[in-house]
């Protein structure tokens, strides 16, 4: 197993330890998002205090890194996404991808705002089977305006190599407590 692997593994590890500590899989109430800015919110997701997104549990992927305008999820792609020709279906790059790009910008927000996707671009360079142990998706943001946001995308091996590649367009918007 190379170096690089070895430290997602673990990293992996100890934030599926820190979920199961939490409330688990669910979504947030309005005023949860309302109490936080984007960036505080994942960093509660991460830390177990709020519920992570059933989605990773469905496809197998966690928001592992939480940054300003950065994102990064980690993803285990295996047998159950396949296609019928055998290897990882585009839907769950596309997920993964999504996934990174949206919280990318969410990283950015302030408390109040929040977001929805618009547009979805994906570029898929390479198949994906389970012989590839774990892929990132790293989300940065690139523009943060009052309406509309924009961001990149990039899913990586282990070893370097490029698997995909996206952007998107998400709505700004502002929250809503139902209070």
């Amino acid at each position: 197993m190379n170096e690089q692997l070895e430290h997602w593994l673990q990293q992996e590890k100890a934030q599926k330890e820190i979920l199961r500590t939490g409330p688990g899989a669910g979504v947030i109430t309005p005023d949860q998002a309302l109490a936080m800015s984007g960036l505080q919110l994942m960093h509660a997701m991460m830390q177990g205090k709020v519920h992570y997104p059933p989605i990773g549990d469905t496809m197998d992927y966690l928001l592992i890194e939480a940054e300003h305008g950065r994102a990064v999820f980690q993803g285990t792609p295996s047998q159950v996404h396949f296609n019928p020709m055998g290897s990882v279906h585009g839907g769950w790059f596309a997920t993964i991808l999504d996934s990174a790009l949206a919280c990318a910008i969410n990283a950015s927000l302030p408390k109040g705002k929040s977001f929805t996707t618009l547009e979805l671009k994906v570029n898929m360079i390479r198949a994906l089977s389970p012989k590839v142990k774990r892929v990132r998706a790293i989300g940065q943001l690139i523009h943060l305006g009052s309406q509309t946001a924009t961001s990149e995308a990039r899913l990586m091996g282990p070893d370097g190599k490029l698997y995909a590649h996206a952007t998107s367009t998400c709505l700004i918007f502002d929250i809503r407590s139902h209070s």
